[in-house]
């Protein structure tokens, strides 16, 4: 066999792959089944599509799908814009040391734990005593009370991810930067180009697949909402729920205060959220080929 120790070296990860990926896939049969924990997967009963009633039965689920949406769509256009601008920011450093202080600082967000994050949060937007509303009370600013505020909070929250989470983004922007050809620079400086024509109309084309890819992979997700990032900072506060309730903290939420079937109403619902993100990149992916095949993802 050509090439037959290659293949014998992948191997590991092809089982490793196949062990922690594919077959814990099978828990998906949970969706289908009223789960007796003492009877086990294959014992418990099958109940087709009544664990969906759970969440499709709710008076709720079309708000906190169109919140997880929203939410999602912004934080990818927000994060995406500003991982970008990073990058872009960051190629343009000439100072060696000066470019590595800057790129470990806008990184250092990402490794700072989401309750930490949470918490720094709280105590920046609590009522009198946060640290925003006590800023503006010495310039004679009433406080704003922004947990009883739901329209301000899907940009608060789009401004913390992008603070977390904007900086890790942009290291895959900034080495792809470092690929790109400097004869394509070198030609644009001598035709008399500045820094921001050449981002125009070289760097940001070269980008394109690049940025097409990580969107296509990122709407993979759009039918999950940052559980971790929402529910540390919302909690049980029912004046934000029409704003940034999600499909995960209301699944959370409710599957708390019921007796219901918890484990397979939970599978149902992590089920119909994947199989909606997988529609959505092949709708996605169809319609970058249609445009610009050379962009697609598969």
């Amino acid at each position: 066999m050509k090439n037959k120790w290659l293949y014998a070296m992948s191997l590991p990860v092809v089982v490793y792959v196949f062990i922690f990926s594919y077959l814990p896939m099978s828990a998906h049969l949970l969706a289908f089944k009223l789960f007796i924990p003492v009877k086990g997967l294959w014992g418990s009963r099958w109940v087709g599509l009544d664990n969906l009633k759970f969440f499709f039965a709710g008076p709720d689920w079309l708000g906190v799908t169109l919140n997880t949406i929203f939410l999602n769509l912004l934080f990818m256009a927000a994060g995406t814009v500003c991982s970008l601008a990073i990058a872009l920011l960051l190629n343009e450093i000439r100072l060696v040391y000066f470019k590595k202080v800057t790129q470990s600082l806008v990184i250092l967000p990402h490794f700072i734990s989401i309750v930490v994050v949470n918490l720094m949060v709280v105590n920046f937007f609590n009522g009198q005593d946060g640290l925003i509303n006590r800023m503006l009370g010495r310039v004679g600013v009433d406080p704003v009370y922004w947990f009883q505020t739901p329209s301000v909070w899907p940009w608060l929250l789009a401004l913390i991810f992008v603070w977390k989470g904007a900086g890790w983004g942009s290291i895959i922007y900034l080495a792809t930067l470092t690929g790109f050809s400097e004869e394509y620079y070198e030609s644009a400086r001598i035709d008399g180009a500045r820094s921001w024509q050449m981002i125009r109309h070289i760097t940001l084309p070269l980008l394109r697949p690049t940025i097409i890819v990580l969107t296509l992979l990122a709407l993979g997700r759009i039918f999950y909402g940052d559980f971790g990032l929402i529910y540390g900072i919302i909690g049980d506060n029912s004046l934000l729920y029409h704003s940034t309730d999600v499909i995960d903290t209301y699944t959370y939420r409710s599957l708390r205060s019921t007796n219901m079937n918890s484990y397979s109403n939970a599978a149902a619902v992590g089920l119909f959220q994947s199989v909606m993100g997988l529609v959505t990149i092949l709708f996605f992916n169809w319609a970058v080929r249609r445009v610009d095949n050379d962009s697609k993802l598969f």
